[in-house]
């Protein structure tokens, strides 16, 4: 289960949110009508693509890199390659065997990497529509390079190209080498695309459950898509529209556990290139708590009041420890003695909301009852539907990204790449 709890921006801004209510009502008839602009990058909707062969054609091949293989290679940028690292350490922590590379231009990283794979067998999955996006592209030259070395002819085996269907510089090198491939359907955008071959490979050869992840997604669209009011992805859109109108222009998105780093990393893809345009849009930032509290704290308690904050609350954990007894008790810690780790986190919450709630700071959360593929890929598809409609109010096209051409053309042009 998952709970969207707003409560106190409501009561903050109890005056707006029947107007503004209405407004997302709306957008999301717009969303699911696939009348509102961007529609022909609505494929998002369809996904995960449950048919049979699809889905055993996945979990075949993820089984034979992570039974034939010490590592995968997954080559990609932005959407790319944030969906499946968010979703594999929130799971797995970094106790995985997926190494993402090609969304960065630092040679100490892709050395380390190179090094490392001396004396590892390894897959490689490069995902690109295009195929010449230059940071993945530019890896793959090289990482393909080093899989011939050491593979031969067998190296075609060990790459696998996630691209278009039938255009594009990496379809065009799949269909001459005879690599396998998999899909990126033309409908749907590179940030949306978890749910596609894309990230479901990677998140597959990690060893995570499809079951788990398709029950999630089902059950985040049922939910997503409904018209009650208590739908979490419409909610969401309300309260943090509200906000924005109040001049909080910069959105926290905080969380008590590390391995939801990734995932804030994903989200702050998702929303911030969705909204961010036309001179408008949330700034969307996250923090790592409690260790961010002692170096952004401050600044959260007593800047300036531009900000609110979402929380992410893993309710349940697997595994737990408890706090020891110490017959000294030199660090003053034995009222704690016997509580256990998630019991003081949960705690650390309470009191962190109730603190910047106090310094301004409007504040709303989510709750996850468990940290595992269902409720995972469920809030996935919530965040996706709740951008689209929050886009959709904004007055902007949640689906494109007309910005991010800028700075290529300027690299391109200091380069001398032809033709620029």
């Amino acid at each position: 289960m998952i709970q969207f709890i707003d409560e106190l921006i409501r009561k903050r801004y109890a005056a707006q949110f029947s107007s503004i209510q209405k407004e997302a009502e709306t957008a999301l008839d717009r969303l699911i009508s696939r009348t509102g602009k961007g529609n022909e990058f609505l494929g998002w909707l369809d996904l995960p693509d449950q048919s049979p062969d699809n889905v055993i054609l996945l979990e075949k091949t993820a089984k034979e890199i992570h039974d034939s293989g010490d590592l995968l290679i997954s080559i990609g940028i932005g959407g790319s390659y944030l969906g499946a690292k968010a979703i594999i350490h929130a799971l797995f922590g970094d106790q995985h065997r997926i190494r993402f590379i090609g969304h960065h231009l630092s040679p100490l990283e892709l050395t380390q990497l190179l090094k490392e794979l001396e004396s590892r067998d390894f897959y490689i999955n490069v995902i690109s529509k295009s195929g010449t996006t230059t940071e993945p592209g530019i890896a793959f030259r090289i990482l393909r390079e080093l899989a011939e070395k050491k593979y031969g002819e067998s190296a075609a085996k060990r790459i696998i190209v996630t691209t278009d269907a039938n255009k594009g510089a990496l379809r065009t090198l799949a269909d001459k080498k005879g690599y396998r491939s998999f899909v990126i359907p033309d409908n749907v955008g590179g940030r949306f695309s978890l749910l596609t071959p894309v990230g479901l490979l990677p998140i597959l050869a990690a060893g995570a459950d499809i079951n788990q992840i398709i029950r999630g997604a089902v059950s985040g669209f049922e939910t997503a898509l409904s018209q009650d009011k208590q739908n979490p992805a419409l909610q969401y859109a309300v309260s943090r529209t509200v906000c924005y109108r109040n001049g909080k222009g910069i959105e926290l998105l905080s969380s008590f556990e590390p391995r939801l780093h990734y995932f804030s990393e994903w989200w702050k893809q998702l929303f911030g290139e969705s909204e961010g345009k036309d001179g408008k849009g949330i700034f969307p930032a996250s923090v790592d708590l409690t260790t961010d509290l002692h170096s952004m704290g401050q600044w959260i308690q007593d800047g300036v009041r531009s900000v609110f904050e979402t929380f992410l609350v893993v309710d349940h954990y697997q595994e737990d420890i408890k706090i020891p007894y110490d017959e000294s008790d030199l660090d003053t810690l034995n009222y704690l003695s016997g509580r256990s780790l998630s019991y003081v986190n949960q705690k650390a919450f309470e009191g962190t909301r109730a603190a910047h709630e106090d310094g301004g700071v409007p504040t709303a959360v989510f709750h996850l009852d468990y940290l595992d593929e269902e409720h995972l890929s469920k809030l996935c598809v919530i965040f996706e539907v709740s951008v689209a409609i929050s886009g959709y109010m904004l007055g902007v096209n949640p689906f494109d990204q007309p910005g991010v051409e800028a700075y290529k053309r300027n690299m391109f042009k200091l380069l001398g790449k032809p033709g620029i």
